[in-house]
């Protein structure tokens, strides 16, 4: 097939049927083209979609996940949770199918859970349901790539990660154990993860209950890339309307997570980040995670929905943002069973 066949369009714009499914091809690996969606479903064995709702009134803290999965055979399988803070409480449903949305941020677990970036519904059971909807959404603005920047133009990456809505109001209630309530103007924030499944090693964090309109998440873990052992991280920030975000290769970041704490710094395009995570003597929810080719879960994230962190922002010389939230997630994923 020649370049100039590859690269035709049909009249009015439309990709032919060979630019189509080249298209889908290479988005099947993981990657994406410039201008594409990548909170759409990419047809990679695992899709995860997590939700947070932090509110400050209650000091709870309230976290939905789903993961639509492809087993080995080809067919489709979902793992859902819901976790709350404070209370302990968690709850993982294994459904037999699960679809992601391939026009967008989206996913259905039978009856189970449904949500996308407007709205959020849970039902586990009398004991385990959420109702939400996130209104006045800071979406990622349309760029050429994602939060993981250059890097979402590689193909079979061990796993892609997007922040999708960056910050929202979030209304509604919840019935998570014995936490029960209702919630008005509480933080919200959606984001998006795919690939093979789960690497061996990962950290992650987000916090939005600041003083402020500002907001933070990040993701990273070690990886073998052309020969070497890197541990890229990325991190994005939300200053107001204004959504930055730090990736490799064109920021140096530097990350370590352990023993409680989560310590990054990020520099570039001008602004230099600090991080500090701290899990304040919290216990952890120990989640299930999926293993896509066997349909089951596997206890490897450990995850502190109310800790602690500080952020410092500075561009150039100035110091844009300093900061404290109380009711940041802190994660740290392993390899085997978490002990």
């Amino acid at each position: 097939m020649t370049h100039a066949k590859i690269a035709a369009r049909a009249p009015g714009g439309v990709l032919n049927d060979d630019t189509a499914v080249l298209a889908s091809v290479y988005r099947a690996t993981g990657a994406d083209l410039p201008l594409a969606d990548p909170a759409a479903a990419h047809g990679v064995p695992l899709e995860g979609y997590y939700w947070r709702i932090a509110d400050a009134r209650s000091n709870a803290v309230i976290v939905a996940l789903s993961a639509a999965c492809r087993d080995a055979g080809g067919g489709t399988w979902g793992l859902s949770t819901l976790a709350a803070h404070p209370g302990g409480f968690a709850r993982t449903v294994i459904t037999d199918t699960a679809q992601a949305d391939p026009h967008g941020f989206g996913v259905r677990a039978e009856g189970v859970l449904r949500g996308d970036a407007a709205r959020l519904a849970v039902d586990m059971g009398p004991d385990a349901r959420l109702d939400v909807a996130l209104r006045d959404p800071v979406l990622w603005p349309r760029r050429v790539f994602g939060a993981l920047g250059l890097a979402h133009a590689v193909p079979r990456l061990p796993q892609y990660w997007h922040p999708v809505v960056l910050s929202a109001r979030a209304d509604g209630r919840v019935t998570a154990g014995e936490l029960s309530i209702e919630f008005q103007g509480a933080a919200g924030y959606a984001e998006k993860n795919w690939g093979r499944g789960f690497p061996g090693r990962w950290w992650w964090g987000h916090a939005a209950s600041f003083d402020d309109d500002v907001s933070v998440s990040f993701a990273g873990g070690p990886l073998r890339l052309l020969g070497a052992d890197v541990a890229p991280t990325a991190v994005v920030l939300r200053l107001g309307p204004r959504a930055v975000a730090l990736a490799p290769p064109r920021a140096r970041t530097r990350a370590t997570a352990a023993g409680g704490e989560w310590r990054l710094h990020a520099r570039s395009r001008g602004y230099d980040v600090e991080i500090g995570g701290d899990a304040a003597g919290g216990r952890a929810h120990e989640l299930l995670v999926p293993i896509p080719a066997e349909r089951r879960g596997e206890l490897r994230s450990r995850q502190h929905l109310a800790g602690e962190l500080s952020l410092r922002v500075r561009r150039g010389r100035r110091l844009v943002y300093d900061g404290r939230s109380q009711l940041a997630g802190l994660e740290l994923g392993a390899a085997g069973v978490l002990t």
